[in-house]
């Protein structure tokens, strides 16, 4: 391995990295589409890390504040965030510092309205949009109660 080769790597992944936070698993990925060798992109992601320009904790934070805004919910976000890599200590860390409840009850409310469905078929179909978003059945159940939904007009 070149220096020439570890400088074009550590480049590359800058530049990734300066466009948005990405996982090490992602980044890895991407640096092996590029063409780089296996051992290259390991050194450039351990000097990375080490100068703390790439961060698991920082995707991971950014990942589920983007998410958030565009009402995900938990169980979705958990999902993804394995699928990039990240460690379940990582994961328990940030979804626990939101208030999800609020969140499906505010998912809720713009997708459907306040208003009550008025029979079982559209409260089925309320409930199967939340859990497609990523809430549990714990979060969505008391979000189909109208004190809920009384309370958040």
């Amino acid at each position: 391995m070149s220096d020439a080769q570890n400088k074009d790597c550590q480049a590359a992944a800058i530049r990734l990295l300066s466009r948005r936070e990405h996982s090490k698993k992602e980044l890895r990925r991407k640096l092996l589409e590029r063409d780089f060798d296996s051992l290259t992109v390991d050194n450039t992601l351990i000097s990375l890390k080490n100068e703390n320009l790439q961060s698991d904790d920082r995707f991971a934070e950014c990942y589920i504040r983007s998410k958030w805004n565009k009402g995900i919910g938990p169980v979705r976000l958990r999902r993804e965030l394995c699928e990039h890599g990240i460690d379940d200590e990582i994961i328990n860390h940030y979804l626990h510092d939101h208030e999800w409840r609020q969140l499906a009850v505010a998912v809720r409310q713009k997708r459907f309205g306040v208003a009550l469905p008025e029979n079982f078929e559209a409260r089925a179909k309320q409930m199967r949009f939340l859990q497609y978003r990523g809430f549990s059945t714990e979060q969505i159940n008391p979000v189909m109660k109208s004190d809920d939904w009384e309370s958040n007009e």
